[in-house]
């Protein structure tokens, strides 16, 4: 990166606790900083000159949705908790007012960092002729193509609203853009107050006619022609504002009698949240300020907005609309197009997949290897196959044009056995799963919906067959979505099995998410909410003591979040026994490695690069007799106890040289790479010799295997 001072200021957090505190609450990182620390780690990405630069856009507008998001969420909650006097602590010890003081603090620096990034790009952007001008420096010929779109595109679409007796302050919609407005009675001379949303049906960036790479901000346009909007009146001046709603779900503590009813009526209440955070354009006088923070004042809730909860935003709000300027058909300025593989099990269209996973588990890595070939080809054969007498799947996430869906329609339409858990509570993808849901109930598919207490979060899909020695069950289980979009985004890992022990485990899990079976027992799969955590800290003191006794001792973890203290502990423990831990963390991680007698053989990296990390994979080196799991789980609380998760092992050896690969790809990365200290601060991995980033690595070797048995850089 050209500019240290900027990236050593990404990364650092405060506040920091000193090693040498290695007790009590020092044991820990605090939740929400260390979520704030990864999201500073992807606007290093956007400084980042090695990256391309619509690449690095893309990356300034992710960091601007995560911000929405992590202040919508975690930020609501803080203050709901300092509101009703909650003074209990995470295990890090910081008390929720404690947290919220250090969040602001922390999130404002980054937003000021953000701004700089902003600045930065608009003149990189410029050298490659893309430009996004203010309207006040449009030439009369570019200004009049401007006019006439607002004349035929946007104006139609505009509803000023009034502010006086007669009008209240109209209801402000979370995370939209609107223009405060001050107009005076030429007659009167009074002064009055006017609100007019940018709407969200038009594009954000205007394009100026004749020049495809060059855009005006829509409210610009909208603020410039704000005297066709209020005619005869005159326009004082205008400013953009944009506010933050809480959009959590309020679930009640019993059991609904109709979950899919109090789901929507939910997601309906959840427009009305109250608002967390008020955005301001620069140079938005104080009696604007201030008549914001009166108006948007809930007087049914305890957590009043103070003047530190107006956030002074620079001259362009919602930096998440960059994603459509980094969208630009400029491939110059962007990644290489992604080519996926086949596994070359699968590269035989003719040979069913069923005969392929009959022969052998199979491993999948999305998105090196193709989504579409692998886990849809999986459901479409199986709608398809006359000897296939049921299907059942899991949906947490899914996108509108997935096959997915319309395989399973398909199948039940032929009268098949369709059986879909949709689960209703997927944060901000509730809405669009209650369609599906809906869809899938009206062509014959059977839906649950799982519980309001606990989320179904588990990836599995389990195809029951009819052969000639009998039935058979085939499986696929993973770590992400069943979704075509987001499978070519993040990283995932996917198993493909027959195993009789799976099955009958899967067969178990689906009856109880769509019946009463309170199965307590399984046989291969690790599920939570039904003793994971206490099975991996088994596995993890099972290393401790192969370390003791002189065995082999090792421990590589890769997951997106390492939060769950009594993991954390086992894990310290391990690592004072001599075990040697490498653990491979996207996100959170409230683990201090390197802490003198406490974790010295703790090692914790992140990888933020091309694709979203999101695969969850374990390995334990058991004295020699290695075992590897995968699946949906983090280690964290919410994973362990209030989620349906579902971790299976991967038993066939040839595989384990694939999983040993991949994790060797991570554990070498010197370029998209950062470590993590005792005192809680990211560093990224500078190459001493040629670089190894791990994307780059993957697109050409999806499992980093070039030869049977060994993985580049491996020991073997």
């Amino acid at each position: 990166m050209a500019d240290s001072v900027v990236q050593q200021k990404v990364v650092e957090l405060a506040p920091r606790r000193a090693p040498e505190m290695a007790s009590g609450a020092a044991l820990y990182i605090n939740r929400e900083l260390s979520w704030l620390a990864f999201n500073a780690r992807v606007l290093h990405e956007a400084f980042d000159e090695r990256t391309p630069l619509l690449e690095r856009v893309k990356f300034l507008a992710i960091f601007a949705a995560n911000l929405d998001e992590f202040y919508m969420v975690r930020i609501a909650g803080l203050r709901r908790q300092v509101a009703a006097g909650v003074l209990q602590a995470p295990p890090d010890g910081l008390t929720p007012q404690e947290q919220l003081d250090a969040l602001y603090v922390e999130a404002a620096r980054l937003c000021a960092l953000q701004r700089a990034c902003l600045e930065r790009l608009l003149v990189e952007l410029a050298t490659h002729g893309v430009r996004l001008a203010r309207v006040a420096d449009l030439t009369p010929s570019e200004w009049s193509g401007v006019d006439e779109y607002f004349e035929s595109q946007i104006f139609p679409v505009l509803t000023p609203l009034a502010v006086d007796p007669g009008h209240p302050f109209p209801y402000i919609s979370n995370l939209s853009l609107s223009l405060a407005v001050e107009i005076r009675d030429p007659q009167s001379g009074v002064l009055r107050f006017a609100r007019v949303k940018v709407p969200k049906s038009l594009p954000r960036w205007v394009p100026i006619r004749g020049r495809p790479l060059e855009f005006v901000p829509l409210e610009q346009v909208i603020g410039a022609n704000l005297g066709a909007l209020f005619s005869g009146m005159e326009i004082v001046g205008w400013h953009v504002f944009r506010i933050t709603r809480y959009s959590d779900l309020d679930m009640p503590i019993e059991e609904p009698e109709d979950l899919l009813a109090t789901i929507e009526e939910q997601v309906f209440k959840r427009r009305f949240g109250e608002v967390v955070r008020v955005e301001v354009q620069d140079g938005t006088p104080q009696h604007i300020r201030a008549l914001l923070l009166d108006e948007l004042q809930e007087e049914d809730v305890s957590t009043k907005l103070v003047e530190r909860d107006i956030h002074d935003a620079g001259e362009l709000l919602d930096l998440s609309d960059l994603h459509q300027i980094a969208a630009l058909d400029l491939p110059a300025l962007k990644d290489p197009p992604l080519v996926q593989t086949v596994p070359p099990e699968l590269r035989d269209d003719e040979v069913s997949i069923f005969d392929v996973i009959h022969a052998g588990d199979l491993l999948v890595h999305h998105p090196f290897e193709s989504f579409t070939a692998t886990v849809e080809r999986f459901i479409e054969e199986a709608a398809d196959d006359p000897q296939v007498l049921a299907i059942k799947l899991t949906l947490y996430r899914t996108s509108g044009d997935t096959a997915l869906v319309a395989a399973l329609v398909r199948a039940a339409q032929r009268g098949k056995q369709v059986a879909v858990i949709v689960e209703l509570k997927a944060r901000f993808d509730e809405a669009n799963n209650i369609v599906w849901a809906r869809q899938l109930e009206d062509a014959g598919v059977h839906v649950a919906f799982g519980s309001a207490t606990m989320k179904t979060h588990a990836k599995t899909a389990l195809v029951v067959r009819r052969e000639a020695d009998g039935i058979r069950r085939y499986i696929h289980l993973g770590s992400g979505n069943y979704n075509s979009r987001t499978a070519r985004l993040y990283t995932d890992v996917g198993l493909f099995t027959c195993s009789p022990s799976i099955g009958a485990d899967v067969s178990d899990l689906f009856n109880s998410l769509t019946g009463y079976s309170r199965q307590q027992i399984y046989r291969k799969l690790i599920v939570a909410p039904l003793g994971m955590r206490a099975r991996f800290i088994e596995l993890i003191q099972r290393e401790s003591a192969h370390a003791r006794a002189g065995r082999p001792a090792r421990i590589i973890g890769k997951m997106n979040a390492l939060v769950d203290a009594a993991v954390i502990d086992a894990l310290y423990a391990a690592s004072q026994a001599g075990v040697q831990i490498d653990l491979i963390v996207r996100g959170i991680c409230c683990l201090r490695p390197g802490l003198p007698t406490v974790s010295e053989n703790i090692r914790v990296t992140s990888i933020i690069g091309r694709f979203l990390e999101h695969s969850r994979i374990w390995y334990f080196s058991n004295g020699g007799d290695e075992e590897f799991y995968l699946g949906s789980a983090d280690w964290m609380p919410r994973n362990f106890d209030r989620r349906v998760e579902a971790v299976a092992p991967v038993e066939q050896p040839a595989l384990h040289e694939r999983l040993r690969g991949l994790l060797q790809a991570y554990v070498d990365d010197n370029r998209e790479a950062w470590e993590l200290d005792a005192a809680g601060v990211w560093r990224q991995r500078v190459p001493d010799g040629p670089p190894h980033p791990s994307h780059e690595r993957l697109l050409r070797n999806p499992w980093n295997v070039t030869r049977e048995g060994a993985a580049p850089g491996s020991d073997d």
